[in-house]
């Protein structure tokens, strides 16, 4: 297990029955970057590849 899976299963328990827009996600990266500007790129890349997840060509 990965250090980020606790973080992942910590979300998943108290988070996972939840329903949420993808606004609000981009929203909740948005903050969270505002707070953590040394997380800027990992965030970016995270989000780029969210985005990017369904795309047939890569």
């Amino acid at each position: 297990m990965y250090f980020t899976d606790r973080g992942i299963e910590e979300l998943a328990e108290r988070r996972g029955e939840e329903q949420v827009t993808l606004s609000w996600l981009a929203d909740r990266l948005r903050d969270f970057v505002d707070l953590n500007p040394e997380f800027e790129t990992p965030v970016e890349r995270f989000a780029t590849w969210l985005a990017r997840a369904d795309d047939e060509d890569e």
